[in-house]
This record gives structure tokens, C-alpha cells and sequence, in this order.
């Protein structure tokens, strides 16, 4: 932002509106201020264009192992004894009377 003379949140309120975005000042500035959870892509375009940058200038990403999935054992539970109780039976089929 300094790069481009934008050294307050609230001066990015009316280059975001040129472009179409309507937020407020302390959404801005909550924007830029923080690590926001969610970002429209509308907002993150508007950004770009207004900084002349990449999104990948904007977000810094970090990979990280999601480990070793588990997988099931040979210590499955045994089925319920009254198992057949459960399943239907087959139907008859009886010709008209």
C-alpha cells in the first residue's frame, strides 16, 4: 500500500467503490489490518487492480502435513446376532384373482 502512496485503510475506501465495492471503513481496515477468514473474489480483484499486484502478493500460503490417515483393522466389531431379523423378506407375487 505505501508503494502506491495508501498509508490508511480509509483511503482505500473510495478507490474499492470506483471498482464497485461497498465497505465500510472498518471493514477495510479490518481487511487490512487482520487475517481475514473469508475474501470475495470481487474484493480481491478490486485489491490487486487498486495495488497492481497478484493475489499471490496479497496471500501467503503454507502447506502443511495433514499426517497418516488411518485405516480400519482386522478388530471390526462382530455383526449382531439377530441380523436376519433385520433384513426384508422377498415378496410374493400372486396372479390376479
Amino acid at each position: 500500500m505505501a508503494q502506491h502512496q495508501i498509508f490508511t485503510a480509509t483511503e482505500l475506501v473510495p478507490l474499492l467503490r470506483e471498482r464497485g465495492i461497498a465497505l465500510s471503513a472498518s471493514q477495510v481496515h479490518r481487511l487490512v489490518s487482520g487475517t481475514p477468514e473469508r475474501l470475495s473474489l470481487q474484493v480481491m480483484a478490486a485489491l490487486c487492480d487498486i495495488l497492481s499486484c497478484t493475489p499471490a502478493d496479497l496471500v501467503a500460503t503454507t502447506a502443511e502435513n495433514a499426517g497418516v490417515r488411518k485405516t480400519a483393522t482386522g478388530n471390526l466389531p462382530a455383526p449382531p446376532a439377530n441380523v436376519a431379523k433385520l433384513r426384508p423378506r422377498a415378496a410374493r407375487i400372486l396372479p390376479d384373482a
